[in-house]
């Protein structure tokens, strides 16, 4: 599980700069200004997630089980809630259009908020 953690965290945070930079010089242009802050907001969650996995695979006292469910409330909380958001704002440039199912959006949110308290539960219960 640890090595799923940190390939995972990397791979996030790889595509967290690209998207970024993308967001940064690709878009400025073709979107308006609270499109691209929207973008921005999706790159700047999927990092934090990112760091976040990364720490859950090397230095967070989390057990296995802990671990996993954490794994997956991060993964599926950023595809749904920063995915959605790439995509909403880039709807002029790509012509895909999610609007009707644009509530995935705060269950990814949701997703990633269940990640922190299962963290945060961890923590109040684990004795050393």
């Amino acid at each position: 599980m640890k090595r799923m953690l940190l390939i995972t965290g990397s791979l996030l945070g790889l595509t967290a700069v690209i998207l970024g930079a993308f967001g940064a010089h690709g878009l400025k242009e073709s979107l308006t200004p609270e499109a691209v802050n929207s973008f921005e907001t999706g790159v700047r969650y999927q990092m934090y997630h990112a760091f976040l996995l990364l720490l859950t695979g090397t230095a967070l006292p989390l057990t296995e089980k802990a671990q996993k469910s954490t794994f997956y409330l991060i993964l599926l909380g950023v595809l749904l809630f920063s995915g959605s958001i790439y995509l909403l704002t880039t709807k002029p440039l790509t012509g895909i259009d999610i609007s009707a199912i644009a509530w995935i959006t705060p269950i990814g949110g949701a997703l990633l908020i269940s990640a922190w308290i299962l963290i945060t539960y961890n923590f109040i219960k684990y004795v050393k």
